[in-house]
């Protein structure tokens, strides 16, 4: 890694787990100026596209983030293990749904029903909250 502990690879322009430094400003709640900043002066990784644009990991935010207190709409159900995290991918296939949350540098993966999906209209890059109770793993929009 240099100086700036930016990586050079090759990566696609967008992808769920990369964040545009603006995209990557707004989740950390800091201005973009000041998050350039941070890229230059190597506080934060990214890697850069193959146009030479710099794209911010989501782990990479980790270190800048506090713990979230537990969601409004997550803290109706009694689920005692509520971990927020991004959904990575959301796969609809016949009557079921595969949705795939990072949690950190951990994945955690949910079958739910198409419906469900459909109804909390489940995209990549958006935030949700998994519940975890005895063997099953509940989905949540904040």
């Amino acid at each position: 890694m240099t100086r700036t502990q930016t990586r050079s690879a090759t990566l696609p322009a967008t992808t769920p787990s990369l964040l545009t430094p603006r995209q990557a400003a707004a989740r950390l709640g800091i201005s973009y100026p000041a998050l350039k900043h941070w890229i230059l002066a190597g506080r934060i990784r990214t890697v850069k596209t193959p146009g030479g644009h710099h794209r911010v990991p989501i782990d990479a935010l980790d270190a800048f983030l506090a713990p979230e207190p537990a969601r409004k709409g997550a803290a109706r159900i009694s689920g005692r293990n509520q971990l927020a995290g991004t959904i990575m991918e959301v796969t609809l296939e016949g009557l079921l749904a595969k949705v795939v949350l990072a949690i950190g540098s951990q994945r955690v993966t949910a079958i739910i029903t198409a419906d469900a999906a459909r109804d909390l209209a489940l995209k990549p890059g958006d935030s949700a909250v998994a519940l975890i109770k005895a063997t099953e793993v509940m989905i949540v929009r904040p």
